[in-house]
């Protein structure tokens, strides 16, 4: 069994963006005496943010929300690039990927 991948990659991406617990906790809305403390739970996976939070938590962090659900480091990456990318260019990449995958 996998571990979660939403506390390693929330970790991960706080880390990257610089941010304390408890400035990315109060960034996405949560009361300061509360905001480290939430975090360090999420962090831990002692409790799960909800999909809401969990949606604010990564416009905060400017990754896309589907990044806290990738198994492996390869699809994480793939995800947070795609996000920077514009439509026009994630669909030739689709088209792409589609075909190299054809039966």
């Amino acid at each position: 069994m996998q571990p979660n991948p939403i506390p390693i990659r929330l970790k991960e991406a706080r880390k990257r963006k610089g941010l304390s617990q408890r400035e990315l906790g109060i960034r996405t809305g949560m009361d300061e005496n509360v905001a480290s403390a939430r975090m360090n739970q999420y962090e831990k996976g002692k409790h799960a943010p909800d999909i809401e939070i969990l949606r604010s938590i990564a416009k905060e962090l400017d990754v896309p929300l589907s990044y806290f659900f990738c198994d492996d480091e390869t699809s994480a990456e793939i995800v947070k690039q795609l996000n920077r990318l514009s439509n026009d260019d994630r669909e030739s990449i689709l088209k792409i990927i589609l075909e190299k995958v054809k039966d």
